[in-house]
């Protein structure tokens, strides 16, 4: 469940639950026409790490730790790469225009950087229309906006060969191009990928991960290259209704752990304060294998962005079971730094997505996460 950013084209609580029971009915379309992902999928690769038009939303979304050796302590860096692809409502689409631009696709894309050693937080967002300047293939896995690009390096490599290609950056200040390799197997999350999110019928996407995938190239920063080497997770979501009527925003947890094991986390929380039963947490094996657990989450400390003036959980208390010991295990997840806040001045929603490490109850390092937390500055309503 990653953040999506589509306004342009639509006019400290504890909380403990278990996996979700199955979900309604499912409509073939929602009522303004697109595709509405149903159970027990098929998914054809490479065709379906590309972009499908026929759904409303979608999203390609990278974070990951780097490290660039410069002596006795590797310096260590954050990032975020996220393309996203909204379709226009039916009756923008059929507009005449320019035959170099395209109507029926919006590009948005969002890059952040931060250095761990200082907090040095830096993050860009471009907002483009199919054509020139943004695309998304149907039939692999190459998606540009501007000079900012994610590939496939070799379409045809067999799954589990995969390489991918990142080229990204933040205005003058970073650049950075990496090569990504998976180290497990694409993860399906949900049943066999297809993910409910809420009671609603339409309320489910198609989820396909990669959750651990080997970082390395180069981070030039101000001017000055860096050789790094770390590790990333990416997901591809792609659906035409996220949210239910009642859910106002999510947490959202990926943390890969140095016992070669990671969990996915989402909290959808409703109006009332409360989460939503769709919420899931999700461990996936040494061999990539996945099975959902029960949880309890508990924010332990808050913090108030000077931006904006939203308050998030920041440190915070993740209880869940073991499913290797079936123990009760306790995470505590804390940000690097505070202020990792992105404000959404093109695509019109402020969330917090932030590089954090994971510690034990006993504050023994565990491994590292990226934690992503919406609807706190205001309701996000697009999703709908």
């Amino acid at each position: 469940m990653r953040v999506l950013i589509y306004l342009l084209w639509l006019g400290h609580s504890v909380a403990t639950f278990a996996p979700a029971a199955s979900g309604p009915e499912i409509t073939a379309l929602t009522a303004d026409g697109f595709a509405v992902p149903r159970p027990d999928p098929v998914f054809t690769f490479p065709r379906d790490h590309g972009s499908h038009p026929d759904y409303k939303i979608e999203w390609w979304y990278l974070t990951g730790h780097l490290y660039a050796d410069e002596g006795p302590a590797a310096r260590r860096f954050g990032f975020q790469a996220t393309f996203f692809r909204s379709a226009a409502p039916r009756d923008v689409a059929s507009r005449p225009g320019p035959a170099a631009f395209g109507h029926d696709q919006i590009y948005l894309a969002h890059m952040a950087l931060i250095d761990v050693s200082t907090g040095r937080f830096l993050h860009q967002e471009r907002l483009n229309r199919a054509g020139w300047d943004a695309t998304a293939s149907t039939t692999t896995l190459d998606v540009r906006n501007g000079d900012w690009s994610l590939a496939l390096s070799d379409p045809a490599a067999a799954p589990g060969a995969e390489t991918l290609a990142l080229v990204g950056g933040i205005r003058a200040e970073a650049r950075f191009h990496l090569t990504l390799k998976p180290t497990k197997p694409l993860v399906r999350f949900g049943a066999d990928g297809y993910s409910r999110k809420g009671a609603a019928p339409t309320a489910a996407s198609y989820y396909l991960t990669f959750p651990r995938l080997a970082a390395a190239g180069t981070l030039t920063l101000d001017g000055r290259p860096l050789r790094v080497t770390g590790e990333a997770w990416m997901d591809h979501e792609y659906s035409s209704s996220q949210l239910d009527q009642n859910q106002v925003g999510w947490d959202w947890l990926s943390a890969q752990l140095d016992d070669g094991r990671e969990l996915m986390f989402y909290r959808l929380r409703t109006t009332d304060g409360g989460t939503d039963p769709a919420s899931t947490l999700t461990w996936v094996d040494r061999d990539g294998r996945a099975a959902t657990a029960p949880f309890r989450w508990e924010p332990l400390t808050t913090w108030k962005s000077p931006h904006t003036g939203a308050v998030y959980p920041q440190r915070i208390r993740l209880t869940t079971t073991d499913p290797r010991t079936a123990a009760e295990v306790v995470f505590i997840v804390e940000p690097f730094h505070p202020d990792q806040e992105l404000g959404g001045s093109l695509g019109g929603v402020t969330y917090w997505e932030g590089a954090c490490r994971v510690l034990s109850a006993k504050g023994e390092n565990l491994g590292s996460a990226y934690l992503e937390l919406t609807g706190y500055d205001r309701a996000v309503e697009a999703l709908r």
